[in-house]
């Protein structure tokens, strides 16, 4: 594999945009290293949660454009872009990737504000008097 493959990955407002190509295992996020753009260590495990699983840590360089969101969506939508990426570079993969669930876009949303609420579901304080 001397080319680059091309997977989106989406979380919440997240808009993943991956590329992966055979190296050293570099990890670039939005033209930064990995550490200083998620500053948390859950969200970098998050984002690695793929190559971990399928034991490619070192092999492939990623390089990640993502988009919107807070920073939970953008790891999630990370490690949805690089588990799909994987699976297009070795469909032997993809049973492992699946069954953790690294396939699954997840489609939880936030729930919209109604008219009379202070947010979807808050309503206002009542007072007797």
């Amino acid at each position: 594999m001397s080319q680059q493959i091309l997977a989106t990955g989406r979380r919440k407002k997240a808009i993943a945009r991956v590329v992966v190509k055979e190296g050293t295992g570099e990890f670039i996020v939005n033209n930064k290293d990995i550490k200083d753009y998620f500053c948390m260590e859950t969200l970098r495990i998050i984002a690695r949660q793929p190559l971990t699983l399928t034991g490619t840590t070192g092999k492939y360089d990623i390089k990640v454009n993502v988009i919107g969101g807070g920073p939970t969506g953008q790891a999630g939508a990370v490690r949805h872009g690089v588990a799909r990426a994987l699976v297009l570079i070795d469909p032997a993969l993809k049973a492992d990737i699946k069954k953790a669930g690294y396939l699954t876009r997840d489609s939880r949303m936030v729930e919209r504000k109604k008219y009379g609420l202070k947010k979807a579901r808050r309503a206002p304080q009542f007072s007797k008097r």
